[in-house]
């Protein structure tokens, strides 16, 4: 929902900042007070395209809008911007900078302070707004909507969730098949390559650790005589030689030995020295066996280091560990078991590919003919509310025909098969009796587009997902009895939607549930526009300035009173 909107130096808008409510927000005012430069900064924050010499007020440096939409709940955006890096909140504020033309017109656009680019602008505020006018692009024109919304409106989502699970067994079945003949194909040479890694892997004998106790060995082979010798002198200095440390250790314990029955405070020195008496005859043993014990081996030098060498080949190759390197030889082993059964799995393969296709085409056979009964219905109700809306002769048919297919598509009877199935789905209208029924997004007169598009929203209000719509230009070519009924339209969209409408009817501008007017005024040499939130008694007097023109009476008066009221009922 469309919380506030900020307007600063856009074309004849020096500074406004506008609330919109929930429900239906109705924006009036006079032709050319800038009613639908509203709308132009709503576009600009959802990633429109700008012109900084028509857009950016004259003698001011940047054009700026700001708008913050509340998001609680949206998980699917949230998911986006986590993809994006860019932190989320339940208010989200969108900001889009313009320059004016001496400082070179540049554009800037920030999601919750974070600058972004304005593909990425677009694509995260998708679905935040949906504009229907003569003069910008909708969301509901764009035949990729029209199969989830069909959908929606005859609750299919099921059989659809169904059908994504059928697409998707059919797609990991095929790719299983694809790859097991893409590994026959190459067999020979794969095999090949396979035995002479696990060969070249084999032969170090490798076990996790190794590279540790390898290394390790290898020092102390390097070091070998260093080691003797210094061992051997350590044996000596503890036992070896005539007044060792531990002949030392034995005079002190002789002492404290005579000494202690005279002082019992001297028998834990005692038995502290007798204690390192025996640890240090221990090391010096110890130490004397590893002196006589390590040897030089030159041999055995080289060939540990050729282990590691090999090793290190190995680790560049197969994985940076040890542990890596033996995973990916299991890897080579199983790979090696699939392709000497490969022949046998094909049979298995295809079996199940045929199993899976069994039930895709079931499934989208099923969702097919479920859309083409829902298709027929939603249409006649289509046709219904644009006949409300002062089009009794159009005639709406929603189109359901095969996707086309590419080279590399999954297929059933002839379409391509997706996750939604083998539908594409479009809304045909035409608009007047005799015309052959053409696209949304082609239909010429801007009224036309417009109640066209309310009328789908209508049927569609219950369905999809909430959003904001804004409606510019919706009364276009329409008065009195059509014009309330498109009031009542807009107000029933808006018992589950957000809701803006610009128009310059008093009998939409009454159902409104918040009342915005937009005035233009000259200050010195410059023109401003502003926009006020109207109470009760001023949104009377504007219903009234609707009605009667430049001078309201006392009737007109009356006649707005009675039109809110009535409205209200």
């Amino acid at each position: 929902m469309l919380t506030t909107l900020q307007v600063r130096d856009l074309a004849i808008i020096d500074e406004v900042e506008v609330s919109f409510g929930r429900g239906l927000n109705v924006v009036t005012g006079e032709t050319g007070a800038g009613k639908s430069i509203l709308i132009d900064a709503l576009s600009l924050v959802l990633g429109a395209r700008a012109s900084a010499a028509e857009i950016v007020r004259t003698g001011a440096s940047q054009a700026e809008v700001t708008a913050v939409f509340t998001v609680a709940g949206d998980e699917v955006r949230r998911a986006r911007f986590d993809e994006a890096g860019i932190a989320w909140d339940d208010e989200l504020v969108v900001r889009r900078i313009v320059g004016s033309e001496r400082t070179g017109g540049r554009s800037k656009a920030y999601l919750n302070g974070r600058m972004v680019s304005l593909a990425q602008l677009v694509a995260l505020t998708a679905g935040l707004a949906d504009i229907t006018s003569q003069h910008d692009q909708q969301t509901l024109t764009d035949p990729a909507t029209h199969l989830l919304l069909l959908d929606a409106s005859a609750s299919l989502e099921p059989a659809r969730a169904s059908m994504a699970r059928a697409h998707a067994a059919l797609a990991d079945a095929t790719r299983s098949l694809e790859g097991v003949l893409r590994a026959l194909r190459d067999r020979a040479d794969r095999e090949d390559l396979l035995r002479f890694q696990a060969k070249e892997i084999d032969g170090l004998g490798l076990v996790p650790g190794v590279d540790d106790s390898w290394t390790a060995e290898r020092d102390r082979l390097r070091h070998a005589s260093r080691l003797a010798e210094g061992t051997a002198r350590a044996e000596e200095l503890l036992y070896a030689r005539d007044g060792a440390v531990l002949d030392e250790l034995g005079v002190v314990v002789d002492t404290l030995a005579k000494l202690a029955p005279f002082d019992a405070a001297l028998q834990p020195p005692l038995d502290l020295v007798t204690q390192a008496q025996t640890l240090v005859q221990e090391a010096a043993r110890e130490i004397g066996r590893y002196a006589r014990a390590v040897r030089s081996n030159p041999e055995r030098l080289v060939e540990i280091e050729d282990h590691l060498q090999s090793l290190g080949r190995l680790k560049r190759k197969y994985g940076g560990t040890v542990e890596e390197v033996l995973a990916f030889r299991e890897r080579v082993a199983t790979e090696l078991a699939a392709l000497e059964q490969g022949e046998g799995r094909v049979a298995e393969l295809e079996g199940s590919v045929e199993s899976a296709r069994a039930r895709a085409q079931s499934e989208a056979r099923a969702l097919r003919e479920a859309r083409r009964v829902a298709a027929g219905l939603l249409g006649d109700n289509i046709g219904r509310e644009l006949d409300a809306l002062g089009m009794g002769g159009a005639r709406v048919i929603v189109e359901v025909a095969h996707a086309s297919q590419g080279a590399a598509d999954l297929v059933v009877d002839g379409a391509r098969l997706t996750a939604s199935g083998i539908d594409r789905v479009e809304f045909l209208i035409a608009p007047n009796r005799g015309e052959e029924p053409r696209p949304l997004r082609k239909i010429a007169s801007g009224g036309e587009l417009s109640r066209s598009l309310l009328a789908v929203k209508r049927v569609l209000t219950d369905v999809g997902p909430e959003t904001f719509y804004v409606f510019d230009e919706v009364d276009a070519g329409v008065g009195g009895a059509v014009a309330e009924v498109i009031g009542q339209k807009i107000r029933q969209v808006a018992t589950r939607h957000q809701v803006l409408c610009i128009t310059h009817l008093p009998q939409i501008a009454v159902y409104g549930d918040r009342h915005l007017v937009v005035r233009k005024r000259a200050v010195g040499d410059r023109t401003q526009s502003t926009v006020h939130g109207l109470d009760d008694a001023e949104r009377v007097s504007e219903i009234a300035r609707m009605l009667g023109g430049i001078k309201v009476t006392e009737r007109t008066r009356q006649a707005a009173e009675e039109m809110l009221r009535a409205a209200a009922r």
